[in-house]
């Protein structure tokens, strides 16, 4: 059989795609948020200098939820394109940046590494750069989605730089978190 898919199967095609991927993506911000307390639920962070362009408290939950779905919806497009060249890779090296963007909240406000956690953000946003570059390869709307990640993570790297500046003895304001508030 060499027929095309008509418009509506390709939607399914991606609403299936998207059901699962939005999911799993803020399942995977969900899990490392949880691992540790953050924001104003740890002591330590609440101890912190701040710099003055430091976002409230809430802002921080509504913007990485608003970036997971759009990575989830990126990584559903990418996957919807059958046949599209560089598709696999680029799922792959988006997993990588999955895994890395998890290993953050627990570096930084688990461990109380602020500088560790900072080069953790630059390894984020050079892999965020390239797979943004990967997705765009395969559907353009995809590295649009990708956008607002590259956005935000730049961002925290200034945040976390300044609060790194601000706060030079921060590892021994508090004994480091190694609990998980996961059930």
């Amino acid at each position: 059989m060499s027929e095309l898919a008509s418009r509506g199967q390709l939607r399914w095609s991606f609403a299936r795609w998207a059901a699962v991927c939005v999911p799993l993506v803020l399942l995977i911000g969900f899990a490392s948020g949880q691992s540790t307390q953050s924001g104003s639920d740890s002591p330590w962070y609440a101890a912190l200098a701040k710099p003055a362009l430091n976002p409230p408290d809430w802002a921080f939950p509504v913007a990485w939820t608003l970036i997971y779905i759009c990575m989830g919806l990126a990584v559903a497009t990418v996957l919807n394109a059958r046949g599209a060249r560089g598709r696999w890779p680029a799922v792959a090296l988006f997993a990588v940046l999955a895994a890395l963007l998890a290993g953050w909240q627990p570096l930084f406000f688990g461990a109380h590494r602020i500088w560790a956690a900072l080069a953790l953000i630059v390894a984020i946003l050079a892999v965020g750069i390239i797979v943004t570059l990967l997705f765009g390869r395969v559907r353009r709307t995809a590295a649009w989605l990708m956008v607002p990640l590259l956005v935000w993570v730049g961002f925290a790297g200034v945040l976390n730089w300044r609060i790194g500046q601000m706060n030079p003895d921060a590892e021994r304001l508090a004994p480091a978190g190694r609990t998980t508030q996961m059930l």
